[in-house]
């Protein structure tokens, strides 16, 4: 047996079922050997882009996504996505040829050893036949253990040679991982029950953590005993929105400011499976008076304040909050907190439509999400990407359903178009869509022939400012010219269209709706080119610009 073939059979034990990325002379030969194993091969018109949709298919499938690249230049394509990635917390493996061992005169010559610590990426090397198969173990478990991308580098002239003793009882990755449920630490979880039994106002705030270890129910009890308010951390957004009125939606700089208010009076926060950094909570300004109990599975996390929480339990979140609810019921702690009829009304404000601007031949970007938001079925998951025009719908989406947003991470923009495909892929193809900027959008367009040729129905929702929004808006705060940071685009509906997929511009509500309803009626790769006003500046950015909150 080759190499090569004995890596794609270790990679298929591992549980790959499909893979992204670009193939070249140092990989080819490891892609036609997943093929004959029946893995999904899908060719990309970029290595960087076949990551970030490498990187969407790990968030939607739970699993490490996987990614492939030829040597050299092919490898240096993948910076952007993988520091993105590494900022998420992906677990990932991207499989990367590499020149002939030793060979440091041939033309796609690089160290990617040294390349990949740069763009935090963790490295295996394949330098014998004989720890081919160990490497693709180690990479996994890496990948799992740490929830992060880890790269595979295999020498061409390794990959080709003969492997003698291929061991047929590959045991995967999995099959050595052996984590029981944390449980809480019985002194700190009377702590916790102490601060809660002295609290009068309690905000549970839910992170991604929570979400995964789907700990919904034992985060609605603990609500429903404490009086408590619930809000979210950006990555798990709208989550359980919609089986309680005490939900204030997001903590931090992307929160409404009639939740803002109510959230300031707390004394006790809960936070489950959230790291509570600077976003979330202010750097502490938003919390002002509060103590910290804070659960989560790390052995520890400083705040967004620089502090620790008063009361840390590391501790699985299903555990722990069904000890913490029991320890105060055995206690008779039963607060009202925030449950009033006056907190109640006080929530329902903010869900009121504001004063739309109105231009012709532009839609008021807040006008347009509420359409989005209504017009689209609840069960059709949603990407955020990142940029002053997602930051309206960062905000303003309140339905109930699955919300993934790649804001800060890494700060880049383009990425969302990437990490939907690739998560639509792992859950089967069923619709989904994502909110972009017009520059975000244009940077990776010919992946949208992509979705078309492999017939991924996604709608991409671009919201076209014609420029670079968030430079459009601090150069207009700092007196610089702002014209500047404009770009003409071109009719983008009519450019979907010609790559294969469905395509609208629209300039008016009911243009947008009507769109909005064809994809609905008949799901495809669609592109709606939303024109945007270019007159109203997001919360977020009026906060930090001019100081300002309405």
């Amino acid at each position: 047996m080759k190499v090569y073939e004995a890596l794609a059979e270790a990679f298929v034990k591992e549980g790959t079922t499909d893979v992204f990325g670009m193939m070249g002379d140092a990989n080819m030969h490891w892609m036609a050997a997943l093929a004959d194993r029946g893995v999904r091969l899908y060719e990309v018109r970029h290595e960087g882009s076949g990551l970030g949709m490498a990187d969407g298919w790990a968030r939607g499938a739970g699993q490490p996504g996987v990614v492939t690249t030829t040597s050299g230049p092919g490898v240096s394509q993948l910076a952007t996505s993988m520091l993105c990635a590494s900022r998420a917390r992906t677990p990932l493996v991207a499989f990367c040829g590499e020149t002939p061992l030793g060979d440091e005169g041939a033309t796609q010559y690089l160290d990617q050893r040294r390349f990949a610590a740069a763009i935090e990426c963790e490295f295996i090397h394949v330098t014998r036949p004989e720890n081919a198969q160990e490497a693709v173990r180690q990479a996994f478990y890496r990948a799992r253990t740490q929830s992060r991308p880890v790269m595979i580098s295999a020498p061409f002239d390794v990959q080709v040679a003969e492997l003698d003793d291929y061991d047929e009882d590959y045991t995967p990755s999995t099959a050595l991982i052996d984590a029981p449920r944390l449980l809480p630490d019985p002194a700190r979880l009377d702590t916790a029950a102490s601060l809660l039994q002295d609290a009068k106002r309690v905000v549970i705030i839910a992170g991604r953590g929570a979400r995964r270890a789907e700990a919904g129910e034992e985060i609605l009890a603990l609500q429903e005993q404490t009086g408590a308010l619930l809000a979210t951390t950006l990555q798990a957004k709208n989550w359980l929105c919609d089986r309680t009125d005490f939900h204030v939606g997001l903590s931090g700089l992307f929160g409404d400011k009639l939740s803002m208010e109510l959230l300031q009076e707390a004394d006790c926060v809960i936070a489950v499976g959230a790291s509570l950094n600077h976003y979330t909570i202010e750097s502490g300004y938003l919390y002002p008076e509060a103590k910290y109990l804070q659960i989560d599975t790390a052995p520890h996390l400083v705040m967004g304040n620089g502090r620790r929480a008063d009361c840390y339990l590391q501790a699985d979140a299903v555990t722990a909050l069904t000890e913490l609810t029991r320890v105060l019921k055995e206690r008779s702690v039963t607060l009202e907190g925030y449950h009033t009829e006056q907190v109640r009304r006080h929530l329902t404000g903010r869900l009121q439509q504001p004063e739309y601007v109105r231009e012709p031949g532009r839609l008021d970007p807040r006008e347009a999400i509420w359409i989005l938001d209504h017009e689209l079925p609840g069960d059709m998951g949603l990407v955020l990407g990142s940029g002053h025009q997602t930051d309206f719908g960062t905000m303003l989406f309140q339905r109930s359903r699955d919300v993934l947003s790649n804001y800060g991470m890494f700060g880049a923009i383009g990425q969302a178009p990437l990490i939907a495909m690739g998560q639509m892929v792992a859950k089967g193809n069923k619709p989904g869509f994502v909110v972009e900027g017009d520059a975000s959008f244009l940077m990776h367009l010919s992946e949208f022939e992509t979705a078309c040729r492999y017939d991924i129905p996604l709608l991409v929702v671009v919201m076209n400012d014609q420029g670079l929004g968030a430079e459009y808006h601090k150069a207009k705060a700092k007196g610089l010219d702002p014209d500047l940071a404009t770009i003409s685009t071109p009719e983008i509906g009519d450019v979907a269209r010609t790559l294969g997929g469905g395509g609208a511009t629209v300039r008016t509500a009911d243009e947008l709706r009507a769109a909005l309803a064809e994809y609905v009626r008949e799901p495809r790769p669609t592109v709606i080119d939303v024109r945007i006003t270019r007159e109203v500046l997001s919360t977020p950015y009026r906060r930090i610009q001019y100081g300002e909150d309405v």
